[in-house]
């Protein structure tokens, strides 16, 4: 089953258990595929949806920071249910130990010694790890071996 399938599935899970935030988590979802499917013209496989579900997440993370930090911890606590609903439909989770590992053999494999390649570095990683670590978690191990 694609994940497409899936999230048409679940939604129809939500609709007849009658879970509301999830209904309109995954609608939402949806939503975002269809227009980007609309504005592409051609149907999304699971590589772009995960994508897209990683921009959500990301979104709910920064709008959840927004509202802890101005006190509105009902929306603070609405938006880090929707992100853990969110983070149900991307692939598993790396370790950050593996991750780490990962950095450092990718540093030794191109020689890279100072802050500047950075990029470099990130431009090797990011596609092996693509919906299964955060850019910004890959980004601080990087950095941080490339700082010691």
């Amino acid at each position: 089953m694609s994940l497409k399938e899936n999230l048409l599935s679940d939604m129809k899970g939500a609709l007849r258990g009658k879970e509301s935030l999830k209904l309109n988590t995954i609608r939402g979802l949806i939503s975002e595929i269809k227009n980007r499917e609309i504005d592409l013209r051609h149907e999304l496989g699971d590589d772009e949806i995960i994508s897209i579900i990683s921009t959500q997440i990301k979104k709910r993370k920064e709008a959840a920071a927004l509202f802890k930090k101005g006190g509105r911890d009902d929306l603070f606590e609405k938006e880090n249910q929707e992100l853990v609903i969110l983070q149900e439909y991307l692939p598993e989770q790396v370790s950050e130990d593996e991750l780490r590992k990962r950095v450092q053999e990718v540093v030794k494999e191109l020689g890279v010694v100072e802050m500047k390649d950075l990029g470099r570095v990130m431009k090797a990683i990011i596609p092996e790890f693509k919906g299964r670590a955060d850019n910004g978690q890959i980004k601080n191990l990087v950095a941080e071996c490339l700082g010691q």
